[in-house]
């Protein structure tokens, strides 16, 4: 059995999905009877943190074999990836350098754009966020914010 996806979708399935407009399409999709289709469908919703995609999976019925399916394949926290801004894969321990002055909030200081972040740590159920030490501060910084030195 195969599914024609489009990149966006495709993108959903392998990754976390961003809410938005594009993801209306699985209010029937989740309904069909191609069980393919709705394994699809849920591991999508599944991903996505929005009240209308939590809603639609409680309502939602799929055959118990259908759910274990689809439960099987669902991202776990091992599966989150941290890229940097131009995609390159952050591991536990990297340098990264900040490409913008960022407003730490709470801290009392900017962190200066070029700054280097050594041995950053990587939030495990996030994918945008990592941990490092910036002036003397553990801070928490968004993925797009560094470039991997």
């Amino acid at each position: 059995m195969e599914i024609l996806l489009c990149e966006t979708c495709r993108e959903g399935t392998t990754g976390t999905p961003q809410d938005g407009p594009h993801w209306q399409c699985l209010n029937e999709a989740i309904w069909s009877t191609e069980p393919a289709e709705q394994v699809v469908a849920w591991r999508v919703l599944n991903g996505l943190d929005a009240a209308w995609a939590n809603e639609l999976l409680d309502i939602a019925y799929l055959e118990p074999d259908v759910l274990e399916w689809a439960q099987a394949g669902a991202p776990s926290g091992d599966d989150v990836v941290h890229r940097d801004c131009n995609g390159t894969v952050l591991q536990n321990g990297d340098t990264v350098t900040l490409i913008k002055a960022l407003q730490v909030k709470g801290a009392g200081f900017t962190a200066k754009q070029g700054t280097a972040v050594r041995r950053i740590s990587l939030e495990p159920d996030n994918a945008e966020h990592i941990s490092g030490r910036v002036e003397g501060q553990r801070i928490v910084i968004l993925t797009k914010f560094v470039k991997k030195s």
